[in-house]
Formats: C-alpha cells, sequence, structure tokens
C-alpha cells in the first residue's frame, strides 16, 4: 500500500463513527438552543446555520488531511508549529478584542472568527511529538531535553496569556501528560500536584490556618516516625491545631501565632529528645516555603488575574460567598437546567431554562446544560459515554503504534480532548472553576469544531499508514 493512500480497510472506522456522533449531538443542541428565535434547521443567518456551515469546512479540512501524504506531517512539524506561534503573535496586533481577550481574528466576507489557539493546539501536539521522537532525545535524565519540550508547551501557553485568555493557556497544560509517558520522572508530577493543592488552599483559607493545617500534619508524620509512639503527643498538637484554626478564623491573630510558635518550639523539644533534628530542619523549611507560597498566590490573586477572573475562582471556591445575580448567576442556572432534566429530560427542543435563554453562553461554554436539560440523566450519560470511548480508542490507537511520532501525537490529541472534556462538563456543575473553554464537538464555534477535527483526521491518517511506515 502506497503511503499516500488511505484504504477504507486500514481506516479506523470506530474513531471516525464517534466523531460524527459528537458533532451530530452538537448541531442538535446548537438548534434546540435557538429554536425559539429561528426554527428553520438550514437557516444560515442564525447560529446552528453557521455551524452547519463550519461542520461543511471541517469536513472538507478533515478531508484533506487524510488524503495528504503521511510523512508531511514528521517532516513540517516544526514549519507548522511556526505558523501557529506567528499567529498568536499576530493577533495581539492584529486582533480583535472579546470579552477582555484579544484572541480572534476577523474574517472576511462574513465568514465569522478565527482563534489562534485553537489551531496552536495541533501545531503544539504536532511539533511536541516529533521533537519526542528524534532519535537519542530522552526526558529520563536528561535535563536539557526536558527544557526544551517544557518550552514546545510554554511559548504558546505565554503568548495566549498575554492576549487575557487564561483558560485556552491553560488546556496546554494537558500536554505535561505527555512528557510523563515519554519518561518525565514521576516526581515532577508529585510536586505540581502539591503545588495545586497548596494553590487552591491558599485561595480558600488565611495563611496562619494553612500553617496550622500544616503544623498538624507534619506532626503527624513526625509522631509516626517516633520510636515510642506516644498517643498523647498526637492529641496534644490536634488540640492544638484546632485551637489555631478557630484563632485564625476568628481573627485572634495574635492567639494564632502565639499557639504556632509554641506548637514549634514543641516539636523542636522533642526532636531533641529523639535525636531527630535533620526532620524538624526540613519541616521548618517546608512551612516557611509553604507560607511564603501561599502569600505570593494570594497576591497574585488580587493584583494579577482581572475581575472576572476572580469572580470565577471565588464561584468555585466559595460558592456561599458569591453574588447569586452577578458571576454566580451562570452557574446557577446551568446548575438548575441539569437537574431540571431528571432521568430522561424534557424533550428535544422543549427546553424551558435553556430554550428561553436564562443561561448565558448556553451554545458555548455552557452547551451541555442543555443537554442536561433536554435529554436528563441518560442523555448526558450517553454523551458522556462517547467521550470517553473516543478518548479510550485514541489511547488505544497510540499503543498500537510502531512509530514514536504518532504515539505520542495521539496522546496529546487524548490529553487535550480530556482536559476539555473533563473541565467543561465540570464546571458547568460547580465541580470546576469557569474557565471558559468549549466543549469539543459541542459547542458552537468553527474555530474548536475545526481544530479537533484536523487533530483527529490526521491521527487517522497517521494511524491508517502504521504498517507501511518504518
Amino acid at each position: 500500500m502506497s503511503r499516500r493512500g488511505t484504504t477504507s480497510r486500514e481506516t479506523d472506522w470506530l474513531t471516525v463513527f464517534l466523531y460524527f456522533g459528537l458533532v451530530l449531538v452538537g448541531f442538535l443542541m446548537i438548534y434546540a438552543v435557538g429554536y425559539v428565535d429561528s426554527p428553520e434547521m438550514f437557516d444560515f443567518s442564525a447560529k446552528h446555520g453557521a455551524h452547519l456551515m463550519w461542520i461543511g469546512i471541517s469536513l472538507i479540512a478533515g478531508l484533506a488531511a487524510v488524503i495528504t501524504d503521511a510523512r508531511f506531517y514528521k517532516v513540517f512539524a516544526y514549519p507548522i508549529y511556526g505558523i501557529g506561534i506567528l499567529l498568536l503573535v499576530l493577533v495581539l496586533f492584529l486582533g480583535k478584542d472579546i470579552a477582555g481577550a484579544r484572541s480572534w481574528f476577523e474574517l472576511p466576507f462574513g465568514i465569522g472568527r478565527f482563534q489562534p489557539s485553537e489551531f496552536a493546539k495541533f501545531a503544539t501536539c504536532i511539533a511536541l511529538a516529533a521533537y519526542l521522537s528524534t532519535l537519542n532525545i530522552t526526558l529520563t535524565k536528561g535535563m536539557k531535553h526536558r527544557m526544551y519540550a517544557i518550552g514546545i508547551i510554554m511559548l504558546p501557553v505565554i503568548l495566549i496569556i498575554i492576549q487575557g485568555d487564561a483558560g485556552s493557556a491553560l488546556v496546554f497544560t494537558a500536554l505535561f501528560l505527555v512528557l510523563f509517558r515519554a519518561g518525565m520522572p514521576a516526581i515532577l508530577y508529585m510536586l505540581g500536584s502539591i503545588v495545586a493543592i497548596l494553590s487552591v488552599i491558599a485561595l480558600i483559607f488565611k495563611p496562619l490556618t494553612i500553617l496550622a493545617i500544616l503544623l498538624l500534619f507534619f506532626s503527624i508524620v513526625y509522631i509516626g516516625n517516633m520510636k515510642t509512639r506516644q498517643l498523647w503527643w498526637l492529641l496534644g498538637f490536634t488540640v492544638l491545631a484546632t485551637v489555631t484554626v478557630l484563632g485564625s478564623r476568628y481573627d485572634m491573630i495574635e492567639y494564632a501565632l502565639t499557639l504556632d510558635g509554641v506548637a514549634i518550639l514543641l516539636l523542636k523539644t522533642l526532636t531533641w529528645q529523639e535525636r531527630r533534628g535533620q526532620l524538624v530542619t526540613f519541616v521548618s523549611v517546608i512551612l516557611v516555603a509553604s507560607i511564603a507560597y501561599s502569600l505570593s498566590v494570594n497576591y497574585a490573586f488580587n493584583n494579577l488575574l482581572q475581575s472576572h477572573q476572580q469572580d470565577r475562582i471565588n464561584v468555585w471556591l466559595q460558592p456561599s460567598k458569591s453574588d447569586p445575580l452577578g458571576a454566580a448567576y451562570n452557574l446557577d442556572k446551568s446548575k438548575t437546567a441539569i437537574s431540571a432534566g431528571g432521568l430522561t429530560g424534557r424533550g428535544f427542543r422543549q427546553g424551558q431554562i435553556t430554550g428561553l435563554k436564562y443561561v448565558p453562553e448556553q451554545s458555548t461554554d455552557f452547551i451541555f446544560c442543555t443537554v442536561g436539560e433536554e435529554h436528563g440523566f441518560f442523555g448526558t450519560a450517553t454523551l458522556i459515554l462517547l467521550y470517553i470511548s473516543l478518548i479510550l480508542r485514541i489511547t488505544f490507537i497510540a499503543e498500537r503504534q510502531r512509530e514514536d511520532f504518532t504515539r505520542y501525537y495521539a496522546y496529546g490529541i487524548a490529553s487535550i480532548l480530556f482536559f476539555h472534556f473533563f473541565v467543561n462538563i465540570g464546571m458547568t456543575m460547580g465541580v470546576m472553576p469557569i474557565i471558559g473553554i468549549p466543549l469539543p464537538f459541542i459547542s458552537y464555534g468553527g474555530s474548536s469544531l475545526l481544530s479537533f477535527t484536523i487533530l483527529l483526521a490526521v491521527l487517522i491518517k497517521l494511524d491508517s499508514t502504521r504498517l507501511t511506515r518504518n
């Protein structure tokens, strides 16, 4: 078989069917949202009509990707990445400001808008795969190689953050999972997870409360390593930490500081008796570093983030303190719509909350609540099953490859797709922050649909020629 050709026997039809299933669901949901304003399904002046046009454009682009020689993608991976970076730079000067972010190009002839960050996902995936599959590149020990790989990911992240689109920038961090698959040490991911958890804690609790929590944690670890495990020490530190938390909560800072100091002195005294000075030194450094980091997170949150970004994080972490008519309005209406669907939903085009547009951005970021209200638990479960099936299929395709290039490229797609799927559905239910990213293949938006279509089409092409490439 020629590398240029792709026969039907070698095409992964399950991936193709899953793709068309999700695209069909997306079009029907967008049509259901706009049905009140435009009941004509093929009204190209309405959102569902415009989305149908983008489906056609995406299918043409996908077909072009499939008939292209498979060798093209690896040979021109870096030039494609360069084009993606160039577009991210140009949009800073020529782009259109929308919702506080300059991340869109206005297309001519009324076609719509194009978001370069969507194309950058494909460009970054293919460049990262090309680099990781290069001979003698290893992430297990080579620090220089790790830095290059991280740089490929972080360059578009920085440019997108400058645009003011933090949500799209976060998507690229999913590609660190590809580095883990390529041999990046697991300890780095553990440290990253700890930093992420501490960041969330820093936005919820006061620094003194965090100090008390850390003191309690390290005290338990310390007592667990004592030669003589005395229960009263554990009880004493538990009471001390509890009092400290309460003191911090009710603004009794001087008492909290006093109790924290007593805790540290007791820990040092105990360590002197047990001859474990190194452990106390390590704990003290961790405590100081943790509090310093907590203070820096609070500073960045209050001084670097825009007000609407702060509101979105507050809605997620502290919903009881959020304005129900302000930043919390979207989430409240979204959860109401999903719960109103019950088991079987109200029926196609019968959504009352979504049909009457009580949920802002319900055809884009909050499209999942339309599925929930109209088709209920069974509909949302089916949609989630389609996504899980597609992600697992992509993972299966990755593992059966002979070439590292295709394997890493497939894992890049799976990582980005999972991030979009998990975060978007999570934010409509309040378990993830509202960061404004679409639900792949479902949300209205030509750039997103085109990007994910090209991502999958290239994978289908590469996979179909896996038996003929060295």
